[in-house]
């Protein structure tokens, strides 16, 4: 059950509050070396000379470390604070790129090195905004709206970002862009550690474990089916350039992409724009049938005018999904876990897709387009599934450790109540 969320002024609240434009921009900036990494290196490789296989062997070994280095990273965020971890991590990153744009592709095995280098170190940006939420807006509410902010602001990002890769290139050149977009997140995570909610954050006090986030069953069954929802979305993008081959128009491909964006951004607009009552577990259940129900269209693969409505319709429900897992994430990371717990959601969501782009293409050779766009279609089932099969385990936690952090200065619990008191 939903209701207007009125009282206290949806997003213009949450951007008001103190330091809270300056966090969301400059995260959103930290974050353009990882989001366009895959695009900027594709284009380098390219101008130099190099082959699409070459340039998927480069992305994908920047991509599998980036899973491997988030959640470390994220764990020493965790332990030493943010502005210890952040920043070194965002200048090695940016130097392994700036090594990759002036080597170039003379020597492969510096090549990769650098690529590796730079993916291991991007720094856990993404889950560290997310575990500055509670001390910079307080009540429960506002910090819900903000996680679907959050993932609105990813669908802009996402957009923006390869636009701006784009044209710095038509500006300079591949190697340009590459630098330019790794010194501009290298500002944006200085913004960032340099703030004071940033400097102030502590983690709470964590139980020694080895396993860190991951001893947690409500955390564990989320990843499991944030896997296939990611493999869902990573399936939809090689499908889509096999619909724009098989029409002839590589531009449709753009447009697919696109409406599959504005799709997500306006769900997660009126998505955060409302307050929800019940525990965020069932509402997350609910999400991803629908987004698994969104993606099942996509088979029928109609002319480009009403497949591109069609990409709408199936990226609406992304933005919710993805905003109501960060509250179920938060809800069930251990205490003193906060950013390991959701870098953990970034990594298994970049895996899945990653896994889904490399199982579409042959499913499209195979079988055809159609068939692509049904490993979409399949993944979402299989997220809802696993939702469903675990749902003893993603009951809400009786922990109220879990619930809420020490966010400010000196360890002090954060004024963040329990959903069922907020809403």
């Amino acid at each position: 059950m939903a209701t207007e969320a009125t009282a206290h002024g949806g997003y213009r609240d949450i951007l008001r509050a103190p330091h809270a434009l300056r966090l969301l921009t400059g995260t959103l900036v930290g974050r353009l070396p990882n989001g366009t990494g895959p695009v900027a290196m594709t284009l380098f490789v390219r101008d130099q000379g190099g082959s699409y296989t070459l340039a998927g062997g480069l992305v994908a070994a920047y991509g599998l470390a980036n899973a491997v280095g988030q959640p470390l990273l994220g764990r020493a965020v965790d332990l030493k604070g943010q502005p210890r971890v952040q920043l070194p991590a965002a200048v090695l990153s940016a130097l392994g790129m700036a090594l990759f744009a002036l080597a170039g592709l003379g020597n492969l095995p510096l090549a990769y090195a650098a690529v590796v280098l730079a993916g291991l170190f991007t720094p856990p940006l993404e889950g560290g905004l997310r575990a500055l939420w509670p001390s910079v807006l307080g009540r429960e509410d506002r910090v819900h709206r903000a996680y679907a902010l959050d993932a609105v602001a990813q669908e802009v990002m996402f957009t923006v970002g390869p636009l701006l890769v784009t044209l710095l290139v038509a500006l300079w050149s591949p190697a340009a862009a590459l630098l330019v977009i790794n010194l501009l997140g290298v500002l944006g995570a200085l913004s960032v550690v340099l703030s004071e909610p940033s400097r102030a954050w502590r983690s709470a006090p964590r139980e020694a474990h080895w396993l860190g986030a991951l001893r947690s069953p409500g955390l564990l069954a989320l990843l499991g089916s944030f896997f296939f929802v990611g493999l869902a979305l990573g399936s939809i993008t090689v499908a889509a350039v096999a619909y724009a081959d098989d029409r002839g128009a590589p531009a449709v491909y753009g447009w697919l992409m696109a409406a599959l964006g504005l799709g997500a951004l306006c769900g997660g607009v009126l998505y955060g724009a409302r307050r929800w009552a019940g525990a965020p577990e069932g509402r997350l259940r609910a999400l991803v049938a629908l987004l698994a129900l969104g993606y099942l269209p996509l088979t029928l693969t109609p002319d480009p005018v009403a497949m591109t409505a069609l990409a709408a319709f199936s990226g609406f429900f992304l933005a919710p999904v993805l905003a109501c897992a960060f509250i179920v994430v938060d809800r069930h990371a251990p205490a003193g876990t906060v950013t390991e717990a959701f870098s953990w959601l970034v990594t298994t969501f970049g895996v899945g897709a990653a896994l889904g782009s490399a199982a579409a293409g042959p499913v499209v050779e195979l079988a055809g387009t159609a068939a692509g766009f049904a490993v979409a279609g399949a993944g979402g089932l299989v997220a809802l599934l696993v939702l469903l099969a675990t749902g003893r385990v993603l009951r809400a936690p009786d922990a109220p450790g879990a619930r809420s952090r020490h966010a400010a200065s000196g360890g002090a619990d954060t004024p963040v109540h329990t959903e069922k008191n907020a809403l």
